[in-house]
């Protein structure tokens, strides 16, 4: 994987050949030959030199001051989680930083009894790679095996059954490829494997990955398959867990009174039965219509 200084370099390029001339109020010449804008405008656009913004890019220059960054960010239209983004991968990372960046992913005791109590309300907990640390049974349900620990949101987003199922799956695909590269550490072998396999067997990942969008997911729409019902719309909404750096809270739900809704609580419910049993009666039968 890269350096800081060479990530950067490859960030800003790949944000520089997605900004049009015409998205920064620069006229577009006859015969443009460049995707995006040319060094030379976005250095104008930053009011910084070209060989200072060439330097960055090329990975030539150690540490740019935040005013610096700022003003490139403007250049290249960056929003608030690309421009964070921008200043966390500028930074030069110690080695004690970087034996502790990632840690072996454990489910929290008191999480996991958490999302055990919400009968009827699916939730998992996933890493900063996006893989699925715990999950409570309804998810388990509901996912078809995606959401089960171990398993990897992003993998799982380019599967097959998923492609063909997913309604809009190239957004999906999007921003699940930006929430990875957001939250994950460059240097994390974990996402090397994860960016490793998916380059080498999938053509629209190399595409999107190329891309360089980095954004977390904080809310959405997905569809799901639930027996009974086939594919029902859901929401989910995002939190970070306190005290476990990297780790996020997502918990899945349906509008009020929708056929989502509805068969939520009928998977719920199934869950429960099973998990409760109603007891079986000790007395025979001929006793009890007797009595």
């Amino acid at each position: 994987m890269p350096t800081n200084r060479t990530l950067l370099g490859s960030y800003l390029r790949a944000r520089r050949s997605l900004v049009q001339p015409e998205d920064v109020a620069l006229p577009r010449e006859r015969n443009r030959r460049v995707d995006g804008l040319r060094r030379q405008e976005v250095a104008a656009l930053a009011d910084i030199s070209p060989d200072y913004y060439l330097r960055l890019e090329q990975g030539r220059h150690q540490q740019p001051s935040e005013q610096v960054l700022a003003a490139i960010g403007r250049a290249l239209l960056l929003d608030e989680d690309a421009m964070d983004y921008l200043l966390r991968i500028s930074r030069p990372v110690g080695r004690t930083t970087r034996r502790t960046a990632y840690p072996a992913a454990k489910p929290d005791e008191g999480m996991t009894c958490l999302l055990e109590c919400w009968s009827h309300t699916p939730a998992v907990v996933i890493d900063r790679n996006q893989d699925v640390v715990t999950a409570n049974r309804l998810a388990a349900a509901l996912g078809g095996g995606h959401l089960d620990p171990g398993n990897n949101l992003v993998l799982s987003t380019f599967e097959p059954v998923v492609r063909t199922s997913a309604e809009e799956w190239e957004d999906s695909a999007h921003r699940a490829v930006a929430a990875l590269r957001f939250h994950a550490d460059p240097d994390d072998p974990r996402l090397r494997e994860i960016v490793g396999s998916l380059s080498h067997r999938d053509a629209d990942f190399r595409r999107i990955w190329a891309r360089h969008d980095a954004r977390p997911q904080r809310s959405g729409r997905l569809r799901s398959h639930i027996d009974g019902f086939g594919f029902v719309d859901l929401r989910f909404q995002n939190f970070s867990v306190p005290g476990h750096i990297g780790h996020t809270l997502s918990t899945f739900y349906a509008d009020p009174h929708s056929r989502g809704a509805v068969a939520l609580t009928h998977l719920g419910d199934r869950l429960q039965r099973e998990a409760h049993p109603a007891p079986v009666s000790m007395v025979p039968a001929t006793m009890r219509a007797a009595g």
